[in-house]
């Protein structure tokens, strides 16, 4: 076994004042790291996202496609409505339902 390190006083006064430093510094790393959580709590205390605001769209009664396309998408413009359909975008009015064009997608 060994035998215990012997430090004469002068040494041991060094090693306290270590232990010291480094325990203020652990006290001010958690005060500063707790008023950082603080101003965030405070300056920051409603961080959701505002709700957008409700958008009323009329949409036709119905639509009719052409045969033998099945509807994949859709989407509502201002005065439009255009479905995806199989390798096509048909666009609609939006009022009668009416179409206005045919995208053909290659």
């Amino acid at each position: 076994m060994r035998d215990p390190i012997e430090l004469d006083p002068k040494d041991m006064a060094g090693v306290t004042l270590l232990r010291r430093l480094v325990t203020g510094l652990l006290v001010v790393m958690i005060c500063g790291f707790l008023v950082l959580i603080g101003l965030l709590v405070t300056r920051f205390p409603d961080m959701k996202a505002p709700n957008p605001p409700a958008i009323s769209f009329d949409l036709p009664e119905t639509i009719t496609l052409p045969d033998g396309m099945t509807p994949t998408a859709f989407t509502r413009g201002s005065d439009w409505v255009a479905i995806v359909a199989g390798d096509a975008i048909l666009i609609y009015d939006a009022d009668n339902g009416a179409l206005r064009q045919t995208v053909t997608l290659k």
